[in-house]
């Protein structure tokens, strides 16, 4: 068993799942995989679950959800079962390769041994950046992470970034009941209340890349949810703690 745990969660992404899998299997650092599948009509968990079986017994796992939960609360849901199952390091990746996994042992490095909490892959600081984004995309995402600044007084770049590292004690500090997000904007919910707890985070470049295989997720509807939460959550911070009661 690793010390670290990859969470990649899923909803139709059989075009992408074996060959992100593999890819993170192949990585000179051991890196545990727990696939949250949201109840793929396209067969993604039966991929998984065969990988498991013939392939990487003991290193990968899947937890199978029935229905299109959202994507914070399959974090949470991994978040938990990383926690229970003992890992010290738990990591968030798309499985679309828009991150790299030759990054995680980067991400990992900077919370194993140079004192980060938090390690946040982002695309808004020296050396980092995106490839093949309309420049729409870009600048939405960009002036998104702007607002969230200025709003939350949040001292990281790439607010909505969702390539992430996590020291198992910031998990099991934060009262994950109180996260309230369950779309995009729940990237910027847990750096707020990691960063409210008093947590350290740190930003590590990288290049994200759009998808080449499979849908999209995005939407502008995303953005929409992220701007209107965002006051709230501001707001509730003045009354409430993210910890636990």
């Amino acid at each position: 068993m690793s010390d670290s745990l990859v969470i990649i969660p899923t909803y139709n992404e059989k075009d992408n799942i074996q060959a992100i899998i593999q890819a993170v299997f192949e990585l000179e650092k051991a890196f545990d995989i727990l696939v949250v599948d949201d109840g793929s009509p396209d067969g993604t968990a039966a991929i998984v679950r065969e990988l498991m079986i013939n392939q990487f017994p003991g290193r990968l796992h899947i937890q199978e959800r029935k229905g299109k939960l959202g994507l914070g609360t399959a974090y949470i849901h991994g978040f938990r079962w990383g926690i229970k199952n003992g890992y010290d390091y738990i990591m968030e990746m798309d499985a679309d390769f828009s991150h790299s996994p030759k990054d995680l042992p980067r991400l990992y490095h900077a919370c194993a041994a140079e004192g980060a909490d938090i390690a946040v892959g982002s695309r808004y600081i020296k050396k980092g950046g995106v490839e093949n984004w309309p420049m729409r995309r870009v600048l939405l995402s960009y002036f998104a992470s702007v607002y969230v600044r200025m709003i939350t007084f949040l001292p990281v770049r790439d607010t909505t970034a969702g390539f992430v590292c996590y020291r198992r004690e910031v998990l099991e500090t934060i009262d994950l009941d109180k996260i309230k997000f369950i779309g995009y904007a729940f990237q910027i919910e847990m750096k707020f209340a990691a960063w409210q707890l008093g947590y350290k985070i740190k930003e590590i470049p990288i290049i994200f890349t759009d998808r080449v295989a499979g849908e999209s997720k995005m939407s502008t509807s995303i953005f929409k949810e992220a701007a209107l939460g965002v006051l709230h959550m501001r707001w509730h911070s003045w009354f409430n703690s993210y910890g636990h009661d």
